[in-house]
């Protein structure tokens, strides 16, 4: 139940920028969220034990194999290399056997930019383009190879997570907000639109009016074109951007943050567990002014007009009617949490649920990039901040059990999980040093 399949990037605009109400219900049910049937992974016991991977890297359950298609240092046909620290990545359909992954690179203003390029968001102090950004891999669908290989976004700072669009572009997020006393020209903490057929450097136009924030990952509400947006602090919020016109979000809008209406304000569970798993609480959402937030303080006004605050949220995907979000070092444990958010239908309120809180490292320790498989079983890459990192690739049942799917065997995290648009492959990033994976198997069997 994953909204993964996305039809050509230019024709999809068009039509979404064309619909609404009964058309974007049209939309769902022509391919862009699917329901399959739970197979593959059993109820509780995941898809089997993982088996020592030969190769040192990535361990994964019987009948389940991967492959390196993109590495730190291959060579890009823009005359760049591939650069460090992969993140957050969306996949999309390219049309004509072709699919494209847009990959974020968590870069700060003294890491590798992979070349010379003269095109960015920013510089520093001695014109250079910042390094950050996101890369774009077109790969034969049939055989995954890698046809080209190309900086779509320069100029940005720590590009973390994202989310894919219906019109087929990546929503990339700057998870910082440095500015020009950190030897920078402009400030940071926006979010950027790259579209996944773009064949080169995008124009670096910061989408300001959806906030200046740590930002972290976001997602599309397919129906609606609401954009939902996490915060990656301990005492974040949870925001929505309504667009002016939906598809385009240069056009500008109203951004919100989430309350609960019944007054809890509090979901990290860390002194008092003010929220327990399964229980339905009812949303509104407050507006924000001020959105461009010089003084970095967008959470804090959030919270001050009834905001809930949580705890770093992190990864966010949308399913079908219905999203996903991370808080890394939420609940009493603080080894994580995973929230599920149901937008209204017809009128109707909004309801947050916590739907998972993890009391054991062994279970589930410090969710990040997550994405919902076609048998609405979540994937969540964890990220660990320990003296001994182990970090999973951790499956969550549709009825909120945990179970290890695969184990990262490099002492880095796995991120930007994302799954091809027929399901059938899950692409995933080792961040440092970059290693872009496609992992094949029986999914539904």
């Amino acid at each position: 139940m994953t909204y993964v399949n996305i039809t050509r990037p230019s024709a999809n605009r068009r039509q979404f920028l064309g619909a609404t109400g009964t058309a974007f219900a049209a939309l769902l049910a022509s391919g862009c969220a699917t329901r399959m049937p739970v197979g593959g992974a059993s109820l509780f016991g995941g898809y089997g034990d993982l088996l020592p991977d030969p190769a040192g890297m990535l361990d994964l359950p019987p009948g389940f194999s991967y492959r390196v298609i993109s590495k730190l240092g291959d060579a890009m046909n823009d005359g760049g290399t591939v650069p460090d620290r992969a993140d957050g990545m969306g996949c999309f359909d390219l049309g004509g056997g072709k699919l494209a992954l847009v990959r974020n690179h968590e870069l700060g203003p003294d890491h590798d930019l992979g070349g010379e390029y003269s095109v960015g968001f920013d510089r520093n102090s001695a014109g250079k383009v910042l390094p950050g950004g996101t890369t774009t891999l077109v790969l034969d669908a049939a055989t995954l190879e890698v046809e080209q290989q190309y900086r779509s976004l320069a100029g940005t700072i720590r590009n973390c997570s994202g989310g894919i669009t219906p019109w087929g572009s990546w929503l990339t997020c700057e998870e910082s907000l440095w500015t020009r006393e950190r030897d920078l020209v402009g400030k940071h903490g926006w979010v950027f639109e790259v579209p996944a057929d773009a064949g080169k450097q995008v124009n670096p136009a910061p989408l300001k009016a959806m906030g200046r924030f740590n930002h972290e990952a976001a997602c599309v509400d397919p129906r609606t074109g609401v954009v939902y947006m996490t915060e990656d602090m301990n005492d974040s919020m949870f925001y929505r951007f309504i667009p002016n016109t939906p598809g385009q979000l240069d056009k500008g809008g109203k951004l919100q943050a989430l309350v609960l209406s019944d007054g809890i304000g509090d979901a990290r569970n860390w002194d008092d567990a003010m929220l327990t798993v399964g229980q339905e609480h009812p949303v509104r959402w407050v507006d924000l002014d001020n959105v461009e937030s010089p003084e970095n303080d967008l959470r804090l006004r959030g919270a001050a007009a009834g905001g809930l605050v949580i705890a770093r949220g992190e990864g966010l995907h949308m399913g079908d009617g219905e999203m996903y979000f991370a808080s890394t070092n939420g609940g009493a444990a603080k080894l994580g949490q995973i929230f599920r958010l149901t937008p209204g239908i017809n009128g109707g309120p909004d309801s947050l649920q916590l739907f998972f809180e993890s009391t054991s490292a062994d279970q589930f320790n410090y969710g990040d990039n997550l994405v919902v498989q076609n048998n609405g079983h979540l994937i969540v890459c964890e990220d660990q901040y320990t003296d001994v990192v182990d970090n999973h690739l951790r499956g969550i049942t549709p009825e909120g059990e945990a179970y290890p799917f695969a184990r990262l065997r490099v002492q880095t995290e796995p991120a930007g999980a994302c799954f091809s648009p027929d399901g059938k492959i899950l692409f995933v990033n080792s961040y440092s040093p970059t290693a872009t994976l496609a992992i094949t198997g029986p999914w539904f069997a």
